[in-house]
């Protein structure tokens, strides 16, 4: 996998998170494979809580990696459904598998249609330039 692949059928934000709906009209949140290549080698991941509200620019866990600490933002305006206990034992997950295993929370949006507002891959692509 290159470390700034986009897959075509994510939503993705400004702030190099991406979005997947699933069944029912929930949303799994992670990181984009440009933003855990920028981090480095993730340590350490907080994540919301189950029924924590949420919307779009408010950070609501962090990545700890061996070069910094940073925010992870809802992408939309929602409440916490789940999260990914996995990275609790294995964060390094973020980094070896950004679209799969490393997915971070899951939300379920108050506007369904606030995820088609997100940035498609192509738009994404061009943000990294």
């Amino acid at each position: 996998m290159s470390a700034h692949e986009t897959p075509d059928d994510l939503r993705y934000t400004a702030e190099h998170e991406w979005v997947r709906t699933l069944e029912g009209g929930v949303v799994r949140v992670g990181i984009t494979a440009y933003a855990q290549d920028a981090l480095g080698d993730v340590v350490f991941v907080t994540l919301p809580e189950d029924g924590t509200p949420v919307a779009p620019g408010q950070a609501c866990g962090e990545v700890e990696s061996t070069k910094s600490v940073s925010d992870v933002f809802a992408p939309v305006t929602g409440t916490v459904t789940g999260r990914n206990t996995a990275l609790d034992a294995n964060p390094e997950l973020v980094n070896s598998s950004p679209y799969g295993d490393g997915w971070m929370f899951e939300v379920r949006p108050d506007d369904p249609a606030s995820v088609d507002s997100l940035l498609d891959a192509a738009a994404y692509r061009e943000l990294l330039g």
